[in-house]
């Protein structure tokens, strides 16, 4: 029996028990852009992608997120590439972003500097799918600026590179980075931002959702007892690697506002501000270097 795009669709978002979902679906199965699928309604569905479908269902039948399954994800204005190998993009990550933005927008005594010829540096640690990294590189005015991406993970940087291209000419000021936290930078820069969403869940956290705790990587979720391992280290290294006023921005816990606070502090930072997601809890962690490195 001849079964058309339309029937294919309809079928779909009766399975999943949504009509957004079930397009997405769809849309990936078919390999055709999301504005094209209603060219292809009344067409018959071929053999290989009816397959691609049914393997797509079964997968998602079989708890794995949705994500995953569609093979990329929507974040600010990107559309990234995701797997197993990386966390997947979450609404409080786009609002890192929206802080990096807001230090930089505040910074008006780099701009005469860099008219004489110096870049805005940026060094996003611990950079997964790249999506702070790549969507600050996108935002950000073509010239004059350098983004650095680095992650300890060789997997995840294979993800965040095939995510480069997403963001067209803007690539060119974008580097690459391969090692843990600071480790993955070249030791003479310093930066006017560093960005980072470290793991930060506590070992063991039994609020962990179980879809994330079976599918996304661990390694990128935990940091450590407390869930503060990876951010002391971030946190005691950044004056070092901030320049004069230069600014680090992190996304942490909705439990670690107070003690993350006292870290910054301890590390000799300024201007510390703890701000909340859209839920209300901590979520971003802002500190200026007095003195830079």
């Amino acid at each position: 029996m001849t079964v058309t795009w339309r029937t294919l669709l309809a079928e779909t978002q009766r399975a999943v028990g949504g009509q957004q979902v079930g397009r997405w679906i769809v849309e990936a199965a078919s390999g055709c852009p999301s504005d094209e699928l209603t060219t292809l309604l009344d067409v018959e569905v071929g053999e290989r992608a009816s397959a691609r479908l049914d393997a797509m269902m079964e997968r998602l039948a079989a708890g794995e997120p949705l994500q995953y399954v569609l093979g990329s994800w929507g974040f600010r204005h990107l559309d990234l590439a995701v797997d197993p190998r990386v966390l997947i993009p979450r609404p409080e990550t786009e609002l890192v972003v929206d802080a990096a933005l807001d230090v930089l927008a505040r910074r008006p005594a780099r701009r005469a500097e860099r008219r004489d010829g110096e870049h805005l540096m940026i060094a996003d640690l611990g950079t997964g799918s790249g999506a702070i990294g790549l969507a600050l590189a996108s935002e950000l005015p073509l010239d004059g600026v350098t983004v650095w991406i680095t992650d300890v993970s060789a997997d995840a940087l294979d993800v965040a590179g095939a995510n480069l291209a997403g963001i067209g000419r803007r690539a060119r000021n974008v580097r690459v980075g391969l090692g843990s936290w600071y480790d993955a930078l070249e030791p003479d820069l310093r930066f006017d931002v560093i960005v980072s969403n470290p793991p930060y869940v506590a070992d063991g956290d039994p609020d962990v959702e179980a879809v994330v705790r079976d599918h996304e990587p661990e390694e990128a979720l935990f940091g450590g007892p407390d869930g503060l391992e990876h951010i002391r280290t971030i946190v005691s290294g950044a004056a070092e690697h901030l320049r004069c006023g230069g600014s680090l921005v992190m996304e942490i816990g909705a439990t670690h506002g107070r003690a993350v606070a006292g870290l910054l502090d301890r590390a000799g930072l300024v201007d510390i501000d703890i701000r909340p997601d859209l839920s209300g809890h901590d979520r971003i962690a802002i500190a200026r270097s007095f003195a830079g490195g």
